[in-house]
């Protein structure tokens, strides 16, 4: 048990547990990965155990992947969460409790730090939000958004336990992890969603928006991700994807992996084929993953980028 505390101290919170039933022979199994800003850790206790953590000072989602867990944070009344209905969801506030982590659960956890989750917010908004913003206890993971958002967080979970994986990776993993805080502000309910759902943010000025593609043709293979080029236009995301739409005609993401299709190409028509390799030049301009950049290139160019570099 005291191995057990230490690693969920470590990567999660100061945290304390007792046995409610204990067992000749157990063993607990804990996978943690994750960033400054996630934490996601694949855990299971073996044992039916009560769980005491204080204030969490972040936002966390307890996900069951099997069995179910029994919890209550500050006054609230006891919840349960079961493995495929709900998620247990928790506010930065307030003493919380496991009250039964059943020796058959085992769970998802997702750690958010207020920061990222509260910024990320603002992007969204376009104007300050003062925290917790109170997240919904529960999030339905049986179906509609709250269903994307867990197979998204498994998806996740997984590949930050892959040494081989993408979450690592600063083009990739960085958009993961904004889509995973993004998807849980729009799968659950909480004091901003409603100006969430209508909010129409101001359009960016063309000046800003040429800011934004100045930066990408002076850095087309740096790790740019939809807040990092909202930062440079001085704009919300929504801001920032209706303005580009409105006067550059797509998506700024689509616009990015054009810029970046044609440098390549160019690249690879002026390139000695016995000194340079596809690859080479693909990874250079932000393409990571050699499969998605050849169909991507052929669908531009109708050929493949190898032929390109032979010619």
């Amino acid at each position: 048990m005291d191995e057990a505390l230490d690693i969920l101290r470590r990567n999660f919170y100061a945290l304390d547990a007792d046995v409610l039933r204990p067992a000749r022979n157990w063993t607990a199994r804990f996978a943690v990965g994750g960033s400054a800003g996630i934490t996601l850790g694949d855990l299971e206790f073996g044992l039916d155990v009560r769980v005491v953590a204080g204030e969490l000072g972040a936002y966390h989602v307890n996900l069951p992947l099997t069995g179910g867990l029994s919890w209550h944070q500050g006054r609230d009344e006891p919840r349960r969460a079961l493995a495929g209905q709900t998620a247990a969801v928790f506010e930065p506030v307030g003493d919380t409790v496991v009250d039964q982590w059943d020796s058959d659960c085992r769970i998802l956890a997702v750690k958010i730090t207020r920061a990222e989750l509260e910024t990320q917010l603002e992007r969204m908004l376009d104007r300050p939000v003062r925290g917790p913003v109170g997240l919904t206890p529960l999030l339905d993971i049986s179906r509609g958004p709250g269903a994307s958002w867990a197979r998204l967080a498994r998806m996740i979970a997984t590949d930050v336990n892959n040494p081989d994986g993408l979450t690592e990776h600063p083009v990739i993993g960085a958009r993961m992890r904004e889509t995973l805080v993004t998807g849980l502000l729009l799968a659950t309910d909480h004091r901003y969603r409603g100006p969430l759902d209508r909010q129409t943010p101001a359009l960016a000025a063309p000046g800003a928006i040429r800011r934004v593609v100045d930066a990408m043709r002076t850095q087309p293979g740096r790790p740019f991700t939809v807040a990092d080029l909202a930062e440079i236009a001085g704009v919300g995301s929504r801001a920032l994807q209706q303005s580009f739409a409105r006067y550059v005609g797509i998506p700024p993401m689509t616009y990015l992996k054009q810029l970046r299709l044609a440098l390549v190409h160019d690249s690879l028509r002026a390139a000695d084929p016995a000194a340079t390799t596809v690859a080479q030049v693909a990874y250079r301009y932000g393409f990571t993953h050699p499969g998605r950049f050849a169909a991507a290139y052929r669908e531009r160019y109708d050929t493949s980028p190898s032929e390109t570099l032979r010619g």
